[in-house]
């Protein structure tokens, strides 16, 4: 069996925010909403909308960090694939995996295997926004994604000037499944529904959920689900929704000073205990 995991939602200003916190010993004041140039507009061949029977959810593929990953997801998704797919393995407090075409955890396409990219190499150009720097590491985001890189510093010493990073699986983070062997994903995905960091660099990370965690959630649990029938009714790329009925996505920008502002807060309010985490994502979504 292919086994492999988003962000609680609160609302601000109108505003849906994505994170992955848990309780806080203190609550800092909340910042405003971005101001009307602090925000990123996803490319729309890399949103993803996903209409289920839950609800619907929509998420960012992140190319910079898995590019085949993210390949085979936008190919599948078109030729129709995952329409009709069951949420078949569900476990509370970890995941929702669906993506197989035979719906058993068995199965996958006929396309060949992908091979892992669990860590990407990110250099001074890669739109990183920092947000702690534990233990000579350093934590923060790609776009929507959280991320965990060696320190900036070991660029200095390696060959290509660049240093390794990965995605972290927070709440929302979307996996690739795969079976023992680490090249073995084909189809099969996973979105998060609480953090769970011992599959960093195990499994690929190539996405995030921007909205509908609590959709991800509502999802009946099984492992595997007994006679599953939540499933993905519909899913396609935002670039290839008719303009008349496709949803505008907007996303703060991580280099913005309200982003920095919330990194600030978040610390300020879980001290030691800060996560990247429990960072929330401002989107909007109409």
């Amino acid at each position: 069996m292919i086994r492999p995991l988003v962000a609680s939602i609160a609302v601000l200003s109108g505003l849906v925010l994505a994170g992955g916190a848990q309780a806080a010993p203190k609550v800092a004041p909340k910042t405003a909403p971005p101001g009307a140039t602090e925000w990123r507009t996803p490319a729309p061949e890399d949103v993803v909308v996903i209409d289920t029977s839950k609800g619907r959810i929509v998420l960012e593929l992140i190319p910079e960090v898995a590019p085949g990953h993210v390949a085979r997801f936008q190919e599948l998704t078109r030729e129709g694939v995952y329409d009709g797919r069951t949420f078949f393995r569900v476990i509370d407090r970890f995941m929702a995996q669906t993506g197989d075409p035979d719906d058993t955890g068995e199965g996958g396409t006929k396309k060949p295997n992908l091979k892992a990219e669990f860590t990407f190499r990110r250099d001074a150009s890669t739109p990183f926004a920092p947000a702690a720097a534990p233990a000579g590491t350093e934590v923060g985001f790609l776009k929507s994604l959280p991320v965990v890189s060696q320190a900036w510093s070991w660029a200095e010493v390696t060959s290509d000037k660049k240093v390794s990073a990965w995605g972290t699986y927070c709440p929302g983070v979307v996996g690739e499944a795969r079976d023992e062997d680490v090249n073995s994903a084909n189809s099969q995905f996973f979105l998060m529904r609480q953090p769970y960091p011992s599959l960093d660099k195990r499994y690929t990370a190539f996405g995030r959920v921007l909205t509908g965690l609590d959709v991800v959630r509502a999802i009946k649990t099984g492992e595997p689900v007994e006679k599953p029938q939540d499933r993905m009714t519909k899913v396609r790329l935002l670039a290839d929704i008719p303009p008349a009925e496709r949803p505008t996505v907007r996303v703060v920008d991580t280099a913005s000073a309200w982003f920095k502002a919330e990194i600030a807060r978040k610390r300020a309010a879980r001290g030691a205990d800060f996560s990247v985490c429990d960072v929330d994502l401002a989107v909007d979504i109409r």
